[in-house]
């Protein structure tokens, strides 16, 4: 995977972005290259419990024990992404590099969900599964952020595996101070102001 500005970073929809899919999304970069970017939505549970899709994994699954919402693109597929120790790092998991959380040595990465549970599983201290992606082409990505749709801010352990994914727009941007800070209590709708 090719380590870009991008990857490991936040994509925070700014309030302009009122497109359904993305409307208020905060968007965890998987990965950044030349000839396109992929992330997950992390704040779009489902009320799908994950070991009603991926029966073996769902005593694994971080607060909420649901399936996420990754994306638009590829729903029939599923993400899952989940932090361990990279030196101590388990069959199944694949270290995004340069993907730190928090302030211990744990990495976040990518796990292999036909790997067996009952190895892997146990090896991770977070782990969340997503049903599809958020892509962009060549270029399109970077088009976006120059049009003002997207903030891009770093990305925190809690931000990827929180127990209340419903409030992470709000609180991402409040963390940030300032200008973005004043956008966290933008109302849902401006017209009901």
């Amino acid at each position: 995977m090719d380590q870009s500005t991008l990857t490991g970073r936040l994509l925070v929809a700014a309030p302009l972005l009122q497109e359904d899919s993305f409307r208020r999304s905060v968007v965890f970069v998987v990965d950044d290259a030349d000839d396109g970017s992929l992330g997950v939505i992390l704040n779009r549970p489902l009320e799908l419990p994950v070991d009603e899709v991926v029966t073996e994994w769902g005593a694994y699954a971080s607060a909420p024990a649901v399936m996420f919402s990754g994306g638009p693109v590829g729903t029939d597929s599923g993400i899952a992404l989940g932090t361990a120790v990279p030196e101590e790092a388990p069959p199944g998991w694949s270290a995004l590099d340069g993907v730190v959380t928090g302030t211990g040595p744990q990495a976040v990465g990518i796990v292999d969900l036909d790997g067996p549970p009952e190895v892997l599983g146990s090896s991770l201290a977070a782990l969340r599964v997503f049903a599809g992606y958020a892509g962009w082409g060549e270029g399109q990505l970077a088009g976006e952020i120059e049009e003002g749709a997207w903030f891009v801010v770093d990305a925190f352990a809690d931000d990827l595996f929180c127990g209340d994914p419903e409030g992470l727009w709000s609180r991402v941007l409040r963390r940030q101070g300032g200008d973005m800070a004043l956008l966290s209590t933008y109302p849902d709708d401006p017209g009901m102001n």
